[in-house]
């Protein structure tokens, strides 16, 4: 995610329980494909782990984007 969209969602995130709990999982999502990241080697099992929280993740971050751009169409 870039700086300026994660300055973006920080600046909604008090006012938005729906911004704020996708952010959230945003989150946790990437934190444990660190821990993916930091193997040598990943099974099988690990590897269809990791391609489903990176599905995931990637929907989470569509998600808070598509809050995003509502909040910039109310701004205009």
């Amino acid at each position: 995610m870039e700086h300026r969209e994660e300055e973006l969602i920080r600046q909604h995130l008090t006012h938005d329980e729906d911004l704020r709990a996708l952010y959230t999982e945003h989150q946790a999502l990437k934190q444990k494909l660190e821990v993916f990241r930091h193997k040598h080697y990943l099974t099988t099992e690990e590897e269809i782990e990791e391609k489903r929280i990176q599905k995931l993740k990637l929907a989470s971050k569509d998600r808070m984007m598509a809050i995003l751009g509502r909040y910039q169409q109310e701004a205009r």
